[in-house]
């Protein structure tokens, strides 16, 4: 029997949507603004799991320059229908305010890491669409539909039409089918065919420590559905104890093996000793992960094996266990393209502003925004994935003024970050210092900025995460480390802790250059090495 270990996707992987293509599996999750967009991954057990493609990954199919925050992709919906792979996306321009303004696409590909198409526009009624393929061959989008009518709740109700392969487009008449149930909040519908039900999966209770998944059933593709009669099927709302808090956002699969899963979204906090007053529960700056649970059927209902709450360990399905080869914790830029671990923010960089080809072995980064531009920044950067680890890179740089800068960066969101940078002083030549932004409060919290002496080409730059803090250290010859004492917290990289609320991504960890004055002045990275270490927390 093979024991599946929670959550099988680590780091920032949320709005999981799971597919299968005769004996393999996909989850494609949401990449908000970080492009490319889309991440899927594969697998051939349901335990273990690769990233093979990022679909979105031209400016003709995602152009999120200007995007906010957060905004971006939210909740893929990949299928397999017709010898081919469907996906479905949302592009949310605007998050704050009345307006939800949000663009709903969809893009195909005969195979799963090939060349996807340029996107199909559908509707911008709402948001987390997804296509459902009936069994008489006809295919309907569901998503919700946002009502920004100050008298009235945001979330209208989940909304039906059909789409029309053969022409390329949404036909007939979009209805209501489902207001929810008391939860409120319904979103991310997936509509699932099984002996003669339709069965209607939903999101509700909001992105947080709220958060569930619902579901409701009818004999009629447009209703009246009947919710399940112990709803929510998976929640944490209840369970403050579990480790796998903000259970929610869910898609179902049958296996080969005839056996049933769920996947869904879940968050991993720091330990207690580490919280504010601010969030009784708990921060995940790892951001909202993917678990996934097993599915017993009763009286034509699914029930989460165990209950309906999340467990840290599930027994797999009756297929023999795949693994993939490990992960190269180095990465020295020998390769053409960029790998699939690093993106950019909101628009593709390759070729324009980084550059494997301009000097080999390298990462060249031309400096451009800087750290809180919602437009072209230059940065490239990776998910972190484990409560500790070490990442380490080694950059030459020649600044010569003020404005330009570059170095290693832990990065939430343009409003929360530090970095500890390469740049210029008036008196002293080359530095280095650490700028932090704290919810748009900025600081320099070095009292004595670090010279860098003249003979030294290339400085290391190394960070260190354990658990609740981290901090920073540097080196001019690779072998002689100095740690900074300064400590920053971690959950400061959260969703929870951003003030305002209503962010859903992750903490980053990676490679900036910035020229503020206009000179586009480069860095060029050597390496990059994600390091992670055992610790009982994970």
């Amino acid at each position: 029997m093979t024991i599946i270990k929670n959550p099988i996707l680590t780091g920032f992987n949320p709005d999981p949507s799971i597919c299968r293509a005769g004996e393999d599996y996909y989850i494609a999750v949401s990449t908000f603004e970080w492009f490319p967009g889309v991440g899927v991954y594969h697998s051939k057990d349901l335990k273990n799991w690769r990233l093979v493609s990022r679909p979105l990954n031209r400016i003709s199919q995602l152009d999120m320059k200007g995007n906010p925050d957060s905004g971006g992709v939210w909740a893929p919906a990949l299928s397999y229908q017709d010898g081919q792979f469907w996906l479905i996306y949302t592009d949310v321009k605007v998050v704050d305010g009345q307006w939800k303004d949000s663009h709903n696409y969809l893009v195909t590909s005969d195979t799963i890491d090939g060349t996807w198409s340029d996107p199909i526009y559908l509707n911008s009624s709402g948001f987390d669409p997804s296509l459902f393929h009936d069994d008489d061959g006809k295919k309907y989008l569901v998503n919700m539909v946002w009502d920004h009518r100050p008298s009235n709740h945001s979330f209208y109700g989940i909304v039906l039409q059909e789409y029309s392969a053969e022409d390329e487009k949404l036909v007939g008449k979009p209805e209501i089918i489902f207001k929810g149930t008391n939860a409120k909040l319904t979103e991310a519908p997936h509509l699932y065919k099984i002996e003669g039900h339709y069965y209607l999966l939903t999101a509700e209770g909001g992105t947080k420590f709220e958060h569930q998944a619902t579901l409701a059933r009818s004999k009629n593709l447009r209703g009246p559905y009947e919710v399940h009669p112990e709803n929510p099927l998976i929640s944490t709302l209840n369970h403050p104890e579990n480790p796998l808090q903000k259970a929610g956002h869910a898609s179902i699969v049958k296996t080969h093996t005839e056996e049933w899963f769920l996947v869904h979204l879940t968050g991993r906090t720091l330990p207690k000793e580490s919280n504010t007053n601010q969030e009784p529960r708990g921060y995940c700056p790892l951001g909202r992960e993917t678990a996934i649970q097993r599915l017993e059927w009763k009286d034509d209902w699914p029930y989460v094996v165990g209950g309906n709450q999340p467990s840290l360990e599930i027994e797999g399905p009756a297929m023999a266990e795949v693994r993939w080869e490990p992960k190269a914790l180095k990465d020295d830029f020998d390769s053409t393209r960029l790998s699939l671990n690093f993106q950019t923010l909101r628009v593709p960089l390759e070729d324009q502003v980084i550059s494997l080809k301009d000097h080999p072995g390298h990462l060249r980064i031309y400096g451009r925004e800087s750290l809180s531009s919602l437009f072209t920044q230059g940065f490239a950067a990776r998910r972190w994935q484990d409560f500790n680890f070490q990442a380490e890179t080694k950059v030459k740089f020649e600044p010569n003024n003020f404005q330009q800068s570059a170095g290693i960066v832990n990065y939430y969101n343009t409003k929360n970050w530090t970095a500890l940078q390469v740049t210029w002083d008036e008196h002293l030549g080359r530095i280095l210092d650490i700028t932090t932004c704290d919810n748009f409060q900025f600081e320099q919290p070095l009292s004595k900025k670090l010279s860098i002496p003249a003979h030294v080409e290339y400085i290391y730059l190394q960070v260190n995460v354990e658990t609740s803090t981290y901090s920073y250290s540097y080196s001019f010859d690779g072998e002689t480390w100095n740690r900074i004492p300064l400590t920053f917290k971690s959950y400061k990289l959260s969703d929870d802790y951003v003030e305002g609320g209503g962010f859903f991504t992750g903490a980053f960890v990676g490679m900036q250059c910035q020229d503020t004055s206009g000179q586009n002045l480069h860095a060029d990275f050597d390496y990059f090495i994600y390091k992670p270490r055992v610790n009982n927390h994970e």
